[in-house]
């Protein structure tokens, strides 16, 4: 988990927040990942698998494609 930013922005913080005051180690816990990833996963360095979005989106009852979005602009191109 690098310093680079990933293609993958996401909401998972103001909506973990606004919802339900929820912590980073407790939502870690319901989707079975480790405090470290969620944190990686807010700050955008780390896109999470296919299954952990939809843990995440589920955990935070949101469809996953609110929570997560793709920007082609930081896409590198060969």
């Amino acid at each position: 988990m690098g310093g680079k930013k990933t293609q993958i922005t996401n909401h998972i913080r103001r909506i973990r927040l606004a919802r339900s005051d929820l912590t980073q180690a407790e939502l870690a816990r319901r989707v079975g990942a480790t405090r470290q990833t969620i944190i990686a996963i807010e700050a955008e360095k780390y896109a999470p698998s296919l299954e952990l979005a939809f843990r995440l989106a589920h955990i935070l009852g949101t469809p996953v494609d609110e929570l997560f979005q793709f920007d082609p602009s930081l896409m590198d191109y060969i």
